[in-house]
């Protein structure tokens, strides 16, 4: 079989490979770092999220969530409705510490620009979820950014520790500095 490669085009090899628009991309990464670190530093210091009470917060908030399955058009489908009930309600706090914990890794890790791709995932994966859950709020325009972020991945992080960090581990095409034994 002959392999093709598809050339790519010189807008998005701009926008998504030359590092002339890492600051456009630092100045998202610290937008979204900046939201997702404060939304879990407020949840921190909270007794509903990781203190006496933790998993009180998350317990309502997808009780809420549940109350948004019913209807013709529900804002929160059943296979989620599902989860809801059988994984997430029973462990409650211990999603409580996921999420505050969470929020917090995801944030630090865009604002220092450190595996900036993945932690953008792990955010459009919080997104997602809170989506699922039949809330809007800001999640759409972050997850959005975010996956700018993703598709950006070679530069987004290169005002920032990626630029250090990713050259030194081995990659798919390449082993890294730390890895190579030559």
């Amino acid at each position: 079989m002959k392999t093709v490669e598809m050339p790519e085009l010189k807008l998005s090899r701009f926008l998504f490979a030359d590092t002339r628009v890492s600051f456009f991309w630092l100045a998202i990464r610290l937008y979204i770092g900046y939201e997702w670190f404060m939304a879990g530093w407020a949840k921190l210091g909270s007794p509903a999220w990781t203190g006496d009470a933790a998993g009180a917060a998350v317990k309502g908030f997808l009780t809420g969530a549940l109350n948004k399955t019913a209807g013709e058009h529900p804002d929160v489908s059943a296979w989620y409705a599902y989860f809801i009930q059988n994984i997430a309600l029973p462990h409650s706090t211990a999603f409580s510490y996921m999420v505050t914990y969470g929020e917090i890794a995801v944030g630090i890790a865009l604002m220092l620009g450190l595996f900036t791709g993945i932690a953008a995932f792990f955010g459009i994966f919080m997104n997602f979820n809170y989506l699922f859950a039949g809330t809007v709020s800001a999640n759409p325009f972050m997850l959005l950014l975010q996956l700018f972020l993703i598709l950006a991945w070679r530069t987004s992080g290169w005002l920032g520790l990626d630029r250090y960090v990713l050259p030194a581990l081995k990659t798919a095409w390449r082993p890294g500095q730390l890895f190579n034994k030559n």
